[in-house]
């Protein structure tokens, strides 16, 4: 599972301030950020990544025909283009942007969702832009949206299987847990084992995403009473 965990922590991880950043231009006042940040989650939460990952692959492909020169005047860079069209970057560029928009929604919901009396008192202590939102906003969106973006962490590394099916090629296709369970059945002509197998990697993946979301979840309720710091139930997200 080397290539799905590859593609899941780093689509994650740059997605997760790239989600930030789209559901402040999401919640502000100003068309120029408002606008371009509902159309890009709209785009990309309401088409099926599937398509994403052919339109993108086909979309990739095309540049390197086209070319990609810079012209800074002093220097010509003529910029390489076909990393694109492999697994390793153009998928990642996918997967990305699919969790970046469904994620950024989950933080749209919390910022609408902090409590005005947060936001009152950081005005008393005087804290205004950037510390305001370091100190008291960011912290507690991130406490209000983390049980829902635990499950889009879980959906996201469950998507990677979907790279198999894309056009974009893995590097001899080493590490990608359906080719191998893909080769076996083809092997033994018994899809029955080599599939299950790979499931259960996947559930043993997901326990693991829990485990490490509800310990930072944990860590960013560590301000309440044990008592009412939110636990996380396995069996809902195993059942999911």
């Amino acid at each position: 599972m080397i290539w799905n965990i590859y593609f899941g922590v780093l689509a994650l991880f740059f997605g997760f301030w790239f989600a930030t950043f789209l559901a402040l231009g999401k919640a502000s006042d100003k068309p120029l950020w408002q606008r371009p940040a509902n159309g890009f989650i709209f785009l990309f939460r309401g088409s099926p990544l599937f398509i994403q990952f052919f339109f993108a692959y086909e979309a990739f492909v095309l540049l390197p025909k086209i070319g990609v020169i810079l012209d800074l005047g002093f220097v010509v860079i003529d910029a390489q283009t076909r990393w694109l069209t492999r697994a390793w970057l153009g998928a990642l560029i996918v997967l990305f942007l699919n969790t970046s928009a469904y994620s950024a929604e989950i933080f749209y919901g919390a910022l609408r969702g902090v409590p005005r009396g947060d936001l009152e008192a950081a005005d008393a202590y005087g804290l205004s832009g950037w510390r305001r939102f370091r100190v008291v906003v960011w912290p507690t969106m991130l406490r209000l949206a983390w049980p829902a973006y635990t499950n889009e962490a879980i959906f996201m590394f469950h998507a990677t299987t979907l790279v198999f099916f894309s056009g974009f090629p893995a590097w001899r296709q080493s590490g990608d847990a359906l080719y191998y369970a893909s080769y076996f059945a083809d092997k033994t002509f018994n899809p029955f084992v080599a599939y299950p197998i790979v499931a259960a990697y996947f559930v043993l993946l997901t326990l693991l995403v829990i485990g490490l979301f509800a310990l930072i979840g944990r860590r960013l309720n560590r301000h309440l009473p044990s008592n009412e710091v939110p636990r996380r139930k396995f069996l809902f997200h195993f059942m999911r």
